[in-house]
């Protein structure tokens, strides 16, 4: 199923993003955490391609796929560009067409220190186009809420993002927000832009404290004074702070969902126990 048709249905989508393990660690240590976690039932999942844009693409087709086929959730692939050439872009949609995956995430990836990157593509935008023009892929983007880290103002990063949408993005996930109002701003940003593709809110529940700063640290997403506070009053009690991210997640979904959101994709952070509590606790509301 191409993802753009959930957003056809007169519901909320609810998806979920898990990632490959780590290299050294065999692919199938993850298999018993998807399956708990694809027995939630989302609309689909995502698989990311690797930390810092490193990771090898068959971890995340071979993931992809096996969400898809054999525990029966449609899946998205997410596929980097600023380090690989379009040769190597051309084999991992190859590729991904022989696994039968048909929904790619585009995205330019991270810099990676002391590696030169490639020169074929020097944006998302320029991989959507790439990725339309070479097959029958659904492509989806990404969009910053706060703006891109890199963008000079908000003008630009909407400008930015108009160019993806136009170049062939169909879809939009948005980074982590903790900050709800943050992200109906960036809505109307988006409406005055001519940008009129469903997007989903990107939600992070906290686990720990060491995440949640390493995540903000990475994508620039500003911490409410009460969600501060949660993390201040529970960071040395690790099941209370678990569990108080959890309770914060649900609000922010609970009150993204009433305002009429697209579609809520929420990063699991491959736990099924965080994915399955805030999925019982709103399941009712999609």
């Amino acid at each position: 199923m191409k993802i753009q048709n959930l957003f056809e249905k007169e519901k909320t989508v609810f998806s979920f993003e898990v990632f490959p393990p780590k290299k050294n660690s065999p692919i199938e240590s993850v298999y018993g955490k998807l399956e708990e976690i694809c027995a939630l039932k989302p609309d689909f999942i995502s698989v990311t391609y690797g930390a810092g844009g490193s990771g090898a693409h068959s971890r995340t087709c071979e993931i992809a796929a096996k969400i898809k086929h054999d525990f029966g959730v449609e899946s998205v692939a997410h596929l980097t560009c600023v380090n690989n050439t379009k040769k190597m872009i051309d084999e991992t949609l190859e590729d991904f067409k022989a696994h039968g995956i048909e929904n790619i995430l585009a995205l330019r990836g991270d810099y990676i220190e002391g590696v030169e990157p490639q020169k074929d593509f020097r944006f998302a935008s320029e991989l959507c186009a790439y990725i339309r023009s070479k097959g029958d892929f659904d492509v989806s983007g990404a969009c910053y809420p706060e703006v891109h880290v890199e963008a000079a103002n908000e003008v630009e990063d909407v400008l930015n993002l108009k160019k993806k949408v136009d170049a062939g993005a169909q879809h939009l996930i948005s980074q982590l927000f903790f900050d709800n109002a943050l992200f109906y701003r960036f809505l109307e940003r988006t409406q005055i832009a001519g940008i009129h593709v469903p997007i989903e809110a990107g939600i992070m529940p906290v686990t720990n404290k060491k995440q949640i700063e390493r995540m903000v640290s990475l994508c620039g997403a500003s911490l409410p004074p009460k969600f501060a506070k949660m993390m201040q009053k529970y960071e040395s009690k690790p099941e209370a702070l678990r569990d108080a991210g959890i309770a914060y997640a649900v609000e922010q979904i609970v009150d993204l969902i009433a305002n009429g959101v697209d579609g809520i994709h929420l990063y699991t952070m491959n736990n099924p126990y965080v994915a399955e509590k805030i999925t019982r606790a709103v399941e009712n509301l999609l």
